[in-house]
C-alpha cells in the first residue's frame, strides 16, 4: 500500500513537472504563416485566452500549428503539449485525442489504460499529454486544460471563435 502511494506521489510530481515546464517554456508559439484556419477561445470563467492557427493539408493532414494567449500554467501547457501531439494528425485523429485527453481530465481512468485503446499511431502521443490527466483533482481547472483543444476543434471546424463553456440550453419559455 505505501509503496502504491510512494509512486502515485512520484507520478504527480513528475506530471506538475511536465506542466510547469510546458507553462513556463512552452512550445510552437506564434502564428501560422500562411495558416488555413484560425480559432480564438476564451475561458470566460477565469480569463484565460487561445489563439490556434494551423495550416492543413490537401490530404486534410494539420501541418504546422502554433499558438498564442494568456494564461494560467495549466492553459498554456495544453496548448504547448496540444501543439506537439497533433501535428501530423488528420482533424479525426485530433478528435479522438481531444476525446481521449477530456477523458483523462475528467474520469476516474488510468491515462496507460486510454492510451492503450488509441492504438500504436495515437497512444504514444497520448503519453506525452498524461501530465494533464491532475487536473480531475481541481474540477474548474479541466477548463483550463480543455480550452486550447475547444479551440483547436473550431479551427478545424472553421469556427472563428470558442470558448470552454458548454452551449446552455434555453430555459423553458424562452423563443428560440
Amino acid at each position: 500500500m505505501a509503496e502504491a502511494q510512494d509512486q502515485n506521489a512520484e507520478l504527480l510530481s513528475l506530471y506538475q513537472e511536465i506542466i510547469l515546464d510546458h507553462g513556463k517554456s512552452p512550445r510552437n508559439t506564434g502564428v501560422v504563416e500562411n495558416h488555413t484556419c484560425q480559432s480564438d477561445g476564451r475561458n470566460p470563467m477565469c480569463g484565460d485566452r487561445v489563439s490556434v492557427t494551423t495550416s492543413v493539408t490537401d490530404a486534410g493532414v494539420i501541418g504546422d500549428i502554433k499558438f498564442d494567449g494568456k494564461g494560467c500554467a495549466i492553459s498554456i501547457a495544453s496548448a504547448s503539449m496540444m501543439t506537439d501531439a497533433v501535428a501530423g494528425l488528420t482533424a479525426e485523429e485530433a478528435e479522438t485525442m481531444f476525446a481521449a485527453v477530456r477523458r483523462i481530465c475528467t474520469e476516474e481512468v488510468d491515462p496507460t489504460d486510454v492510451q492503450g485503446e488509441l492504438g500504436e499511431k495515437l497512444g504514444p502521443r497520448l503519453e506525452r499529454l498524461a501530465a494533464l490527466s491532475g487536473v480531475r483533482q481541481f474540477p474548474v481547472r479541466v477548463k483550463c486544460a480543455t480550452l486550447p483543444w475547444h479551440t483547436l476543434m473550431a479551427c478545424l471546424a472553421g469556427k472563428a471563435t470558442a470558448t470552454s463553456e458548454r452551449a446552455r440550453a434555453p430555459s423553458a419559455g424562452t423563443k428560440v
